[in-house]
């Protein structure tokens, strides 16, 4: 299955955008892993279907009510995530 690596820009920290993304990813059925990271962006890495990948890309450009999504920047990566869904501590990248 593929796997994207995700960058969230916006008001996107300390509005419970971590947690919308683990709800968004485990209804869909998606593997992966959520952090802040240093410069103020969410990164956000998904395994899953061409099809659910791009639902999630469309519900991070939403994000939860109390967020503001400016810029959601996506690539494909070479991880295997295995099972399950992880919020991660911040990255000190």
């Amino acid at each position: 299955m593929p796997t994207r690596k995700f960058e969230v820009k916006g008001r996107v920290q300390g509005v419970g955008f971590r947690w919308f993304t683990r709800t968004q990813a485990i209804n869909l059925g998606l593997s992966g892993t959520t952090r802040n990271m240093l410069n103020g962006d969410v990164e956000v890495v998904l395994e899953g279907s061409d099809k659910d990948l791009a639902k999630m890309k469309s519900l991070l450009k939403k994000g939860p009510p109390s967020s503001r999504v400016d810029e959601v920047d996506s690539r494909e990566v070479k991880e295997d995530l295995g099972l399950g869904f992880e919020i991660l501590p911040t990255s000190s990248e």
